[in-house]
Order: C-alpha cells, then structure tokens, then sequence
C-alpha cells in the first residue's frame, strides 16, 4: 500500500462500516486528495482512480480515543507524543483526545500550543490537547477557560484526579456552560478512596488489599449530577466502572440533564477475579470491579446510557509496576488494543457491531466537536481497514508504545488493523 497520496483512490469490495450513517454493505470509499468524495455499494469509480481491492476487509472510520495519557512532556521514558501516535495508528486510532497530566501539567495556553505543535511535527495521527479544569490538577484555582479554549483545548479535565471542592467544581461548570465547554471529570472520591487499590469485596479481604467502595465512585457522580442540574453544563465522566454508576446516569438521562460518559475497553473485558493474583498490570483507577458490574456496564452500553468506550490508554514505566501491588502505579496501555477490546463484544455476540462502533468514532466525535468517526462525503478522509475476524494474542512486547502495561497481556482476541489512514495517508500498515 504506496504511502503516497493519490489524486483520487477507491478502495472497492469491503465490508462498509459507519454507524454515523447506518451503514453496514459491502461497497466502496473514492477519496480525492485528504477528502472522501463518495462511500456506498454503488459508487462508480473513475478510471483514473487508483484502486485497492478489499476484499474480506472491513473499512470503518478512523476510531476517535477519548483518553489518552502521555508522557511528553516531562516523563518521555514512559511515552511520546510520537510513540503514542504510532501505537494508536497501529490500532487504527486516528484522533485521541491528550488528557493534561504531564510534566508540566497542561493549565496554560502556551502549553496547549506547544502540545499541538509537538503532534504536527512529531504524531501520525490527529491529536488534540484536553486542558486541565484547575492549576496543576490540584482542585483549587481554575484555570483560564476561555484563553485555553481559543488556544485549541476540547475540553477540561483534570485527568485521572477529580474535583474534590464542592464550589470550584459548581464555579467550573457554570464557567463552562458560557462557552459549551466540555467539562470531564474523574469520578474518585479521594477521601472514601483513602488507601483502597482494589475493588472492596471479600476478594479484597482474602488478599489482605484495602478495598475502593463503590461509594467512592458515585459520590462524584451524585454530587456532579445536582451541580450540572443547576449549571445547565455539558459533563461527562471520564470512566465509570460499577453497576450504581450507570444506574445513576440512566436516571439522570432521563431527567433531561447534558451528561454522557465512558467506560474503558478493559473495564468490559475484566474483573475484579483479573487481579486476584496481585497482578499489578491489572491495577487501574477506577479498580476492576465485580462481574455483575462488568455486564451492568455491558448493558450500559447496549440502551445508550453509556456514550462512549476510551482505552483509558495511561503508560508505566516497568519499575512503576514491579512493586507491591499497593506501592505500584495505577494504568494499563490500550490505545493499540482498543478496536480489539471492543470487537469482543461482538464476537462474543453481547452487543450489535454498529451500535458498539458508534462509542469509539461517531460519539465521541461529537462529544469533542470534532470533524471525525464517520466516513461521509466531504469529512477527512480517515479511515482503517480490519480483518474483523482474524485471531491473535496479545503481545505487550510487540505493541508499539514505549511502555508494555497491558492488562490483558495474553488475552486471544479477534480483529486486525491492515492498514490505517489520515488524510488518505497510509499512516500504518501492517505488511510492512
């Protein structure tokens, strides 16, 4: 597959995936340039065109990754913007969502600038900077909204922290609403977390391991969900992990209230059992909860309360991880396996492929605002081709970030990237 750009190319006989438009046939993409010019079963291809048989493939849009964690700037070791953007490309991830947990932390207009002349000149796929909603992540002062919004950031959150005061958090969302701002929150309370690492059930009891309530986790969301009731703002939650949690946004969705929310790919493929060995790889934040949350979420999914599935990709350098499961570091890679996470689902026939696929591209998309996840005429023409059924292993060695974190090291899993494009740029491909 050439890596150059042709005037015009179609890419004929693949499986047409795009939920934003309902489509699901077998037929063909025509781009131009970095444009789609046409997708359907019925598209006439010019003659001039180059053309790429693709048979037995499926070509869906470009997967949009809502949350992605970096080193750069600050802890290169563990990932680069580059590193990153070569990981989700081989994912067939073309836009992602940078949350501002670096070194330093993303709470400056200069610092979105520098983040986004970092990713044109060192990432191959589409990057785009979150900002941070207070100074430093520290839940105190906020930061200047308005000055961080017209210098390119999405949107506002504190990463893998939440918003612990009360009033900074209202101040936040009211601020927000003037500008329909995006704020995303991490939904943790820091005091009922307090020294918990693991869900808090009998197994964490049996490890001798202090336990997260699921309390911790929708205390947030309660308190949030009044606030966004008063405010009028648009908020979403970054990841939710318990059964509570999506009843509590089901409830709040049919109250009429601007809130969305994700759940991260390995949240759907683990438990709480996943680390009953101290497997330290398997330590996220929010914890591995039980297995009647794991399909409470699965069901979240299938009505809609749940919008949006992110890899909640967060690099850890092996020394992060080789300690006690108490002293070691919270995070798994994903950006590279998310499309595959995802298609277990379907594979293992839990939810429908289109409804599943709108959660890593047109949703998302239209969380952010941005022009991605679908393959209509006239959008950028971004896009992966997948073997949807093909088998393989997990391999933390072989993945391309900087850092081999992968909780569902070893897992079997179904769906390759063949190739993944930018602009109609092959930005990976897998034959070579």
């Amino acid at each position: 597959m050439s890596q150059s750009i042709a005037p015009r190319r179609a890419y004929v006989n693949a499986r047409l995936l795009d939920p934003a438009q309902g489509l699901d046939e077998i037929g063909s993409l025509l781009t131009e340039g970095d444009r789609i010019v046409a997708c359907g079963a019925h598209i006439e291809v010019p003659t001039d065109a180059e053309t790429l048989d693709c048979t037995g493939l499926a070509l869906l849009p470009g997967l949009v990754d809502m949350q992605v964690f970096t080193g750069e700037p600050g802890e290169e070791h563990r990932e680069t913007i580059a590193s990153v953007s070569h990981a989700a490309a081989a994912g067939g991830v073309t836009s992602m969502a940078m949350m501002p947990n670096t070194s330093p932390v993303i709470d400056d207009a200069a610092l979105v600038d520098y983040i986004l002349r970092r990713a044109r000149a060192t990432s191959i796929v589409r990057l785009h900077p979150m900002a941070a909603i207070t100074k430093n992540c520290e839940g105190q002062q906020m930061t200047e909204f308005g000055l961080l919004q017209e210098a390119g950031a999405l949107g506002f959150t504190d990463g893998d922290r939440a918003v612990m005061n009360a009033l900074t958090m209202r101040r936040a969302l009211s601020y927000a609403a003037n500008f329909d701002a995006l704020i995303m929150q991490h939904a943790m309370d820091q005091d009922l977390q307090s020294a918990g690492v693991v869900h808090e059930s009998e197994l964490a009891t049996r490890l001798g391991l202090a336990g997260i309530p699921v309390a911790a986790e929708t205390a947030i969301i309660d308190r949030d969900l009044r606030l966004v009731e008063n405010t009028g703002a648009r908020y979403h939650i970054a990841q939710i992990s318990a059964a509570d949690s999506v009843d509590a946004i089901r409830a709040a969705k049919a109250r009429g209230l601007n809130v969305s929310c994700s759940v991260s790919a390995t949240h759907l493929m683990l438990n709480e059992n996943d680390v009953a060995n101290y497997r330290t790889f398997a330590k996220l934040n929010p914890p591995l909860r039980s297995e009647t949350d794991r399909l409470a979420l699965i069901d979240g999914i299938a009505d809609g309360t749940i919008d949006v599935v992110v890899s909640g990709h967060n690099p850890q350098d092996a020394e992060a991880k080789r300690q006690t499961f108490a002293k070691s570091a919270y995070g798994t890679v994903g950006v590279e396996t998310l499309l595959a996470s995802v298609l277990t689902l379907h594979h293992a026939d839990e939810l429908d492929l289109l409804p599943l696929l709108a959660t890593i591209t047109s949703q998302p998309a239209a969380l952010l605002g941005i022009e991605a996840g679908s393959l209509t005429a006239g959008n950028k023409a971004d896009f992966a081709l997948v073997d949807l059924e093909a088998p393989w292993v997990v391999n933390a060695d072989r993945l391309r970030s900087k850092s081999q974190n992968s909780a569902i090291e070893g897992r079997k899993v179904q769906g390759v990237v063949e190739a993944c494009y930018v602009s109609g740029k092959c930005v990976f491909d897998l034959g070579e």
